[in-house]
């Protein structure tokens, strides 16, 4: 780059102030923020189906936590969102593939998925529980007594889910799923002993049905859920987290956290 005569004859300082304004420039220039906005739209990646943070209602739309979470930032950011519902061992790449520009979709913070890509501050915690056969009532009182042969232990592949459950169960017979719906199914039709899966999907899953199932509902795991996004993107970061602390304080955060963790009212709108 050539600079002018004038901001030579002011020396080094100026230079550099000059410098940094440009190297600033350049990076808001490819940020994602800055793609969002000229576009006019944020695109939201997520795999409908872990409940209550993203799912289908009766008439095929995308409900959720983090659907409404979305719909704020887009407000704040003046867009228009729209969500790409994409299969969750694919979710990564397609991200990083500028599928979308943001993963939206419950995905715990791992130091393995850190390394391709960066994660804002966690928006919650959640942990693993157990959702157990009525026939193993009595029997199974913890976690700890599923790690034996004898049983069977359900879980969905390529989630926390799973690592927790070969982590802490490894002596069981592990069967994976590609979704946690059919993985708990199972436990429901008598053909294993046990679901292993996030809290809140297990919470809203045993509401539904309370008289078939048991659930521990005491979290063995600490997981917080973070929204990911591509690296080399500090402004993107930047801004989810200040969102993020601007909902928790004026009290957004809150409303919608008591209408899909504590109210019951949109189980009716489900399949």
């Amino acid at each position: 780059m050539k600079f002018p005569r004038f901001l030579l004859a002011a020396g080094p300082g100026l230079l550099l102030s000059f410098a940094a304004a440009a190297a600033d420039q350049s990076l808001w220039d490819k940020s994602t923020l800055n793609a969002i906005v000229k576009r006019g739209e944020l695109r939201v990646g997520l795999e409908t189906g872990y409940v209550p943070f993203e799912m289908r209602d009766k008439r095929g739309n995308i409900i959720g936590f983090d659907v409404d979470l979305a719909k704020k930032m887009a407000s704040e950011l003046k867009v228009k969102v729209s969500f790409v519902n994409t299969q969750w061992d694919g979710i990564i790449p397609a991200l990083l593939t500028d599928k979308f520009d943001i993963l939206m979709s419950g995905m715990t913070i791992t130091s393995e998925r850190n390394l391709q890509v960066n994660f804002a501050q966690p928006y919650i915690v959640i942990g693993q529980t157990v959702l157990l056969a009525k026939k193993d009532a009595g029997k199974i009182k913890s976690y700890k007594d599923l790690d034996d042969p004898k049983y069977i232990v359900t879980t969905k592949l390529g989630t926390t889910g799973e690592i927790a459950t070969r982590r802490y169960m490894s002596k069981a017979t592990i069967r994976t799923f590609e979704t946690e719906a059919d993985a708990a199914l199972e436990v429901r039709n008598g053909r294993a002993d046990a679901f292993v899966y996030d809290l809140p999907f297990n919470s809203v899953y045993i509401a539904q049905y309370s008289g078939e199932l048991i659930h521990l509902k005491e979290p063995f795991t600490k997981e917080p859920l973070g929204w990911a996004v591509r690296k080399g993107d500090p402004d993107f970061l930047n801004w989810l987290d200040n969102f993020l602390q601007q909902i928790r304080n004026d009290g957004t955060y809150d409303v919608l956290y008591q209408r899909w963790f504590e109210g019951s009212d949109w189980l009716k709108n489900l399949n």
